[in-house]
């Protein structure tokens, strides 16, 4: 019979490709992990692991171990949390990921409002600020509970298989220009914009890195052009000032405007852009009584946000 533990070391072998970084995430020394996973090939019957240069590699056998081991083992988490909920545990941490508009906008009003709650006293929150790809990985490597990540309908979100998702809010892509720009372009206060007569503009634009960056190659692609692109920070409070200063225009989530920032002409598209805010959790988990909880927080403050459609 297969033993659960040896699973486990099969499946973190899988996501961290050696024996040493699998032993350093479960506590157990490099030789202890190797002899599991010698255990584990004789209850398989077949190897399941192979040599390759100085690492292993997962045979075929080994592949399919670790995606039936995804399944138990998020069986066995949705057990835990089931019965954490029969035992009424609102307590320990909850480690949350979230990209930067997201962890400015939506997780400090959900923050205060689980801090005032006495029944929630002893839940405490970690935060880290990363990008929906690095989060979806801390997600994965269980570095991290639950991640806030976001798809463009032109750019869609890939989730690990039986991940799961509950969506937050759909936030509209807008243009941003300096108010004379847009009158020059006979554009009115709020009027949607035809981004194929922005072809001549100047591109204030995210890093290459960010999936914003992405999202505005494809949605000026499908405009009909490449976007000349003069500045480029990850910063959207920059990007922002810049188009207030005239240095050109460009394309940003609502979430995203600085909450303080120099008179814009904002408009939305003529060809709608949406970014949709996810939180994600591991299969299993969403029914642990303290990520519930964070995750119906979220969802509130969410539903309350100004910038909400």
């Amino acid at each position: 019979m297969l033993d659960v533990r040896r699973l486990r070391i099969i499946q973190h072998l899988a996501m961290y490709g050696t024996v040493a970084a699998t032993a350093e995430a479960l506590h157990l020394t490099a030789p202890a992990v190797s002899q599991q996973l010698a255990v584990l090939e004789r209850e398989a019957g077949v190897p399941v692991v192979e040599k390759q240069g100085r690492t292993l590699r997962l045979t075929a056998a080994g592949e399919l171990l670790v995606a039936h081991a995804e399944v138990v083992l998020g069986d066995l988490a949705a057990a835990e949390s089931d019965l954490a909920a029969l035992r009424g545990g609102g307590h320990g941490v909850v480690r949350v990921a979230a990209f930067a508009s997201a962890a400015r906008t939506l997780l400090p009003p959900t923050w205060a409002a689980l801090t005032g709650d006495a029944k929630t006293a002893d839940l405490t929150l970690h935060l880290t600020e990363q990008e929906p790809e690095e989060s979806l990985e801390a997600l994965r490597r269980r570095e991290t509970d639950l991640a806030v990540v976001h798809g463009y309908t032109v750019l869609p979100r890939d989730f690990p298989t039986g991940y799961e998702q509950s969506w937050l809010m759909d936030d509209p892509v807008l243009l941003a220009l300096h108010p004379d720009d847009a009158a020059g372009r006979g554009l009115g206060p709020g009027e949607p914009a035809d981004l194929s007569g922005l072809a001549d503009a100047s591109w204030l634009t995210p890093s290459p890195e960010a999936s914003c960056y992405e999202m505005i190659q494809r949605t000026c692609g499908a405009a009909g052009f490449v976007p000349d692109i003069r500045a480029r920070s990850s910063d959207f409070s920059v990007l922002t000032a810049l188009v207030a200063a005239g240095a050109g225009v460009a394309l940003l989530p609502r979430l995203a405007l600085p909450e303080a920032h120099a008179p814009l002409s904002l408009h939305p598209l003529t060809r709608p852009v949406t970014r949709t805010i996810f939180t994600t959790t591991r299969p299993g988990t969403s029914r642990r009584p303290d990520i519930r909880h964070v995750t119906r927080l979220l969802q509130q403050t969410a539903a309350t946000h100004p910038h909400t459609p």
